[in-house]
C-alpha cells in the first residue's frame, strides 16, 4: 500500500529529528566528556627509613656523681651517681661571675672599669688564708681592671678576689647573696644554693643537672668563656696567675672550673668541643666527689672519649628522595620527592620519627608542591617540602571520549 504524502512527510520528519537528536547528543557527550576534569590520583606512600641511632653508654667514674649536656640540646643527656644537691667548692665562683657580670657587664675585649683595692681587701685576703682557702696576692692601693680582677679570681681560684669583687659590685656580701638568689630563681636553678662567694662553705651546693645548666650559661658568655680557657694571665702587681684546670687544651677541653674542699672532694665543671663531621658540639659536663684531681682528670678524659661517638651527623632526608608515587588512569606516572636535603647532629639513641603528608594530584607541573615530610628528632621537628618530579599533563579529549567512566 502506497503512503500518502502526509505520511511520507511525517516519517521524514521523525527521521530528521531523530538524527538531529543523535547528533546533538553526540556533540553534547563529546563536549562534556572532552572538557571534563580528570579525577585526582592518590599517592602510594613509601615507607620512610628507620633513622634512630644505636645507644651510646658513657663511661662514668666508679664513684662520685656527674652529668653531661651540650650546647643546643635541652637539659642533661646522661647522668651518673647521686643527682641531689651537694657541695660544689670553687665551682661556686662561676655563679659569682655570672651574677656580677649581670650587674657589671663586660663585652668583647672590654677591660671594664678600674677597681682600686684597699685595706679592706687586704683583710679579706688574710681571712681567706685563715679559712685555708686558695688566694691570690693583693696590695692596698693597687688598681686592676674588672677583667684583670676576674682573671685573678678564676684562674688560680682566688677566694679573696671573689669576695672583693662581690663587695665592689654589690656593696656587701649579703647584698650579693640576695642578687645571687634572684639570679638562680630567674634561671630555674632550683637545686642550687650559694652561701658564700667562693664555695669554701659546704652550704654552697648544686645538683649535677643545675651545674650543666650553669656551664652552658658560662660558655654562652664570650668574656667568661674566654677567661676560663686561658692557661695563664699576667696581672699587674699580682704577677702571673695559672689556671688550676690542668685539662685545658687536652682533647678539646676549653674550661671551665675546678673545685676542691674536704666536703666536695675533687670537682670539675668542664667544656669540650667535640668534632662531628664538618661541625662541632660543645659538651658541658661535671664530675663531683673525686678522690684527687689527677685521678678525676683521667676519668673525665675517659668519659669524653666515650661520649664523643654518641654525637652523629644523621642525614634525615636526601634531596630527591621519593616519599610517594602517582600513576594516573591514562598511564602517566610521577613521584613526590624531597625538594631539599636535611640533616641533624643527634645524640645517642634520641628518637627520630618521620611523618609524610602527600596530596592527591590530577594535573601538575614539575616542581609543584605536593606535600611535606616532617622529621622529629627528640622534641624538635624539621619540615621538608615535597615536589612533583615530573609534569603530569592532560590526557586530551580522545582519552576522555574513550574512557567515560574514568574522568
Amino acid at each position: 500500500m502506497s503512503l500518502t504524502r502526509r505520511q511520507v512527510y511525517h516519517r521524514r520528519r521523525i527521521a530528521f529529528f531523530g538524527a538531529l537528536a543523535v547528533i546533538l547528543a553526540t556533540i553534547a557527550y563529546l563536549t562534556t566528556s572532552g572538557l571534563a576534569p580528570v579525577s585526582a590520583s592518590a599517592a602510594t606512600l613509601a615507607e620512610p627509613a628507620a633513622l634512630t641511632q644505636p645507644a651510646v653508654s658513657p663511661t662514668w667514674p666508679a664513684g662520685g656523681a656527674g652529668a653531661i649536656g651540650a650546647v643546643g640540646y635541652d637539659g642533661v643527656l646522661a647522668a651518673s651517681g647521686d643527682q641531689e644537691p651537694m657541695p660544689i667548692a670553687s665551682i661556686t665562683k662561676m655563679v659569682t661571675s655570672l651574677v656580677i657580670l649581670q650587674a657589671k657587664p663586660l663585652t668583647g675585649d672590654d677591660l671594664g672599669p678600674d677597681i682600686t683595692f684597699t685595706d679592706d681587701d687586704v683583710d679579706i685576703y688574710y681571712d681567706a688564708i685563715a679559712e685555708n682557702g686558695s688566694v691570690a696576692p693583693v696590695v692596698s692601693g693597687m688598681v686592676l681592671t674588672q677583667r684583670e680582677a676576674f682573671e685573678t679570681m678564676l684562674l688560680p681560684s682566688a677566694n679573696n678576689y671573689s669576695v672583693s669583687l662581690a663587695v665592689w659590685a654589690f656593696g656587701s656580701v649579703d647584698a650579693y647573696l640576695d642578687a645571687a638568689a634572684d639570679f638562680l630563681a630567674a634561671n630555674n636553678l632550683t637545686a642550687t644554693t650559694v652561701a658564700d662567694t667562693s664555695g669554701i662553705s659546704a652550704e654552697s651546693v648544686s645538683s649535677p643537672a643545675d651545674l650543666v645548666a650553669i656551664g652552658k650559661l658560662v660558655v654562652a658568655n664570650p668574656v667568661l668563656a674566654d677567661i676560663v680557657s686561658m692557661p695563664t694571665a699576667d696581672i699587674p702587681t699580682v704577677g702571673t696567675v695559672i689556671n688550676t684546670n690542668k685539662l685545658l687544651g687536652t682533647d678539646g677541653v676549653a674550661g671551665i672550673k675546678t673545685g676542691t674542699t674536704d666536703e666536695a672532694g675533687a670537682c670539675l665543671l668542664f667544656a669540650v668541643d667535640v668534632p662531628v663531621g664538618e661541625t662541632s658540639v660543645t659538651v658541658v659536663g661535671v664530675v663531683l666527689g673525686g678522690d684527687s684531681h689527677p685521678e678525676l682528670n683521667q676519668t673525665i678524659l675517659t668519659l669524653v672519649d666515650s661520649v664523643t661517638p654518641g654525637f652523629r651527623e644523621v642525614e634525615l632526608v636526601a634531596a630527591g628522595t621519593a616519599f610517594g608515587s602517582y600513576t594516573t588512569p591514562w598511564g602517566q606516572s610521577g613521584q613526590a620527592v624531597a625538594e631539599t636535603a636535611a640533616s641533624a647532629v643527634v645524640w645517642s639513641d634520641t628518637p627520630i620519627s618521620t611523618s609524610v603528608d602527600v596530596d592527591s594530584v590530577d594535573l601538575g607541573e614539575k616542581g609543584d608542591s605536593v606535600g611535606s615530610v616532617d622529621v622529629t628528632v627528640g622534641a624538635e621537628t624539621l619540615t621538608v617540602p615535597l615536589v612533583l618530579d615530573t609534569t603530569i599533563s592532560d590526557p586530551g579529549p580522545f582519552w576522555r571520549w574513550t574512557h567515560p567512566g574514568e574522568v
